[in-house]
């Protein structure tokens, strides 16, 4: 793959969309891997924030990184007492 021309996510399809110079496309299906890599919803409420805010950092932490690992170091997963 060459160099990186567009990211964003499509609403339509639920998938951050990645476009190379080469003519490569990849569409990385943000709802099954919520489904595969999250435990609750503070997990996959910073995953969203990542697909708004950062489709670009998300789609090279899902390609590159360890979402699990990611996901367990920034979210603050506090339940509640009864």
């Amino acid at each position: 793959m060459k160099q990186l021309l567009s990211c964003e996510f499509n609403m339509d399809t639920a998938c951050v969309e990645l476009k190379f110079s080469d003519g490569n496309m990849i569409a990385i299906d943000t709802i099954a891997v919520e489904n595969e890599v999250t435990d609750n919803m503070y997990e996959r409420s910073e995953l969203d924030w990542l697909i708004y805010n950062a489709p670009a950092e998300y789609a090279d932490l899902i390609l590159n990184g360890d979402p699990v690992k990611y996901l367990k170091t920034v979210t603050v997963y506090k339940p509640f007492e009864n």
